[in-house]
């Protein structure tokens, strides 16, 4: 038996990354992410083939990135399971009889080195059996059913495990089968070897050799992999409504009874309006008059958190992250004080943000003009939000 071969599963639905589709497609610095991960397997020199796996409805995406990058590597492009274990056995069944390691290795791991993959091919070779990863640098405490410490756990010894592994062939084909025939389910392919009484040898990892999940990984992987410096830009927002009657007045989505509202066509809540249009210009995405216009019957009276969900929603689509609001009303009437943490828990609500992220602060205008007489309301925002240069 000669010769190393690759299985790379790819058939996750990636739904923790929240973007509706196989997160192995990401489009990351130009590149679907999965390819980042096939040209380091492509390079390597102890790598001779590869199999794909991939879930049946991205077999035609597979196939046309394959071709498109160059990848001959790649012999098989195979269909995956239900779960990672199956889709594994599922690439393990094609490759060749004649290769003598396997190396198992994860699409959504980009940041894999050649290195790795070299040291963990030696040492699978010599061990039968090899995994890449980190000391674990974090205390550990383990903790009873209602989260008290139970114990702190010596960490000289634990490893925060990576893929690639790596086997001989006949030891990684038998476990998995072993495992099937059980119905015994794993988080990794070491534990099926390692529950038949084999040794797994531990090669370096890296720090940088993180599964893409969640979207701040996204983030860390358009900057890493070329995607250049976020973009980061700051947007103003004033607005101002005079008092009228029979209304209720409505600020940062907090009602104030026993007080005079103000005129509009929505709720007329100035503070939230101030925070809308900060955002809208941060991203030059329009304004909130363009967007909610006044003669548009459906916004006759609605609730200006409604507004600022379909904003925060706005700057979501085209990936913009909110770092920061600062918002400064100004009235002679009312005092909000007592109801800023409750304004802000609201506007956290309504972007996902946290609290700390939006600071509201009030004054007056010292008796000066049309406010300064309390013949109205109004408020500035400053928004500052980020975009990394990627698109999925």
């Amino acid at each position: 038996m000669t010769g190393t071969s690759a299985v790379i599963p790819a058939a996750g639905k990636g739904k923790r990354l929240g973007k509706g589709f196989n997160k192995a497609f990401a489009e990351v610095a130009g590149k679907p992410l999965v390819a980042h991960t096939l040209s380091v397997f492509q390079a390597s020199d102890v790598i001779d083939d590869i199999i794909l796996v991939c879930g049946s409805e991205d077999v035609a995406a597979c196939e046309s990135l394959i071709s498109r990058f160059g990848f001959d590597k790649v012999t098989a492009v195979v269909e995956g399971g239900e779960h990672r274990q199956e889709s594994v056995y599922n690439g393990l069944l094609r490759v060749k009889p004649e290769a003598e390691i396997i190396v198992i290795h994860d699409g959504a791991r980009p940041f894999v080195t050649e290195k790795i993959i070299t040291e963990s091919v030696s040492a699978a070779r010599l061990y039968g059996a090899a995994i890449a990863a980190v000391p674990i640098i974090d205390t550990i405490k383990s903790a009873d059913d209602e989260r008290f410490v139970g114990a702190t756990i010596p960490r000289e010894q634990l490893y925060a495990i990576q893929t690639p592994q790596t086997f001989r062939g006949e030891i990684i084909l038998s476990a998995h089968e072993k495992a099937l025939a059980e119905g015994f389910q794993a988080t990794d392919d070491a534990a099926l070897v390692e529950r038949l009484g084999g040794k797994v040898k531990i090669v370096p990892g890296s720090a940088d050799n993180i599964k893409i999940t969640e979207p701040r990984d996204l983030d860390f992987a358009g900057a890493k992999l070329g995607g250049g410096a976020p973009i980061i830009r700051c947007g103003f927002g004033y607005d101002i409504h005079r008092f009228g009657p029979n209304r209720r007045l409505v600020l940062g989505g907090v009602e104030f009874p026993n007080e005079e509202g103000l005129e509009g066509h929505s709720d007329a809540d100035v503070l939230l309006h101030a925070v809308c249009d900060a955002l809208l210009g941060a991203a030059s995405a329009g304004d909130i008059g363009r967007i909610f216009p006044d003669t548009d019957p459906q916004y006759k009276g609605i609730s200006s958190m409604r507004l600022l969900s379909h904003v925060g929603a706005i700057l979501a689509a085209e990936d913009w992250k909110i770092i920061n609001l600062d918002v400064t009303l100004v009235a002679q009437k009312p005092r909000i004080a007592a109801f800023v943490e409750e304004m802000r828990k609201n506007i956290s609500s309504a972007l996902q943000l946290r609290k700390g992220q939006i600071s509201i602060k009030a004054t007056t205008a010292e008796g000066l003009g049309s406010i300064g007489r309390a013949e109205g309301i109004a408020c500035y925002a400053v928004a500052s939000i980020v975009q990394q240069e990627l698109r999925v």
